[in-house]
């Protein structure tokens, strides 16, 4: 558990610092292209495979450790535990652990399964090569066995323009983040995922045995501030922003 949860914590920041391109301001292209890279670039696939492999891992063994510890005491003890000695989260991780398992679902289901098997529009984008900006967006029509591609041509003014096809996830999550009740979900899921991450990021060091008084308080700091209140809050910043928009 502690092995796989700390491998998904530093997911966690690889996965946002790639979505934050949503909020780049052109259409969407610098988003595609990190989309394109994801599912292309051999090294990350392989990491990809570790990540499914380490979310079932993580799943199983929560579910499995919740059942043995219900099993191991199937009445509850007569008076409450004193409070300062647990925390909500630290007592309910296997409710939080569910509906985050609820969360993940939805948002394969709606982005990651949509990307591989789904009809995901293309989209051609043309860039001026000298400065970078994105001229113009517009949807083209599938092609057979269609890639990603892109080339550069002679403008009639004379500059050099890029021109890049892709599939549009962007379109996609502009798409999805307009449903009121998908919006909601994420923001109890993220609200859920920073519960689970303030104590369970603390938890998996002091189940290997990294605790020491020199570092604890540095693991408790990023636990909090890191995991439990920066992340969520950037991550839901993105279904309220395209939400809103």
């Amino acid at each position: 558990m502690s092995l796989t949860g700390l491998f998904l914590c530093l997911f966690l920041i690889v996965h946002l610092s790639g979505n934050l391109q949503l909020f780049f301001d052109d259409m969407g292209l610098a988003f595609n292209q990190y989309s394109v890279w994801m599912t292309t670039f051999l090294p990350i696939k392989i990491v990809s495979y570790l990540l499914y492999a380490a979310v079932l891992i993580h799943v199983f063994n929560g579910f499995r450790l919740a059942l043995m510890n219900r099993s191991a005491r199937p009445v509850n003890y007569s008076a409450s535990k004193d409070p300062r000695s647990s925390t909500w989260a630290s007592k309910n991780m296997a409710v939080l652990g569910t509906v985050l398992l609820i969360f993940l679902v939805t948002h394969m289901a709606n982005f990651w399964f949509k990307y591989k098997f789904g009809d995901v529009p293309w989209t051609e984008y043309t860039v001026n090569v000298a400065t970078g900006e994105v001229l113009d967006k517009q949807q083209v029509v599938e092609a057979v066995n269609f890639r990603p591609h892109e080339y550069v041509t002679a403008g009639t003014d004379g500059t050099s323009i890029q021109t890049i096809v892709v599939r549009d996830l962007y379109k996609v999550v502009e798409e999805a983040f307009k449903v009121n009740w998908l919006v909601a979900l994420y923001l109890i899921g993220l609200i859920a995922l920073a519960y689970h991450l303030v104590h369970g990021f603390q938890s998996a060091f002091q189940t290997l045995g990294i605790r020491h008084t020199s570092y604890t308080k540095l693991i408790q700091a990023v636990g909090i501030w890191l995991y439990g209140i920066i992340i969520p809050l950037m991550f839901a910043a993105m279904p309220v922003y395209f939400f809103l928009k």
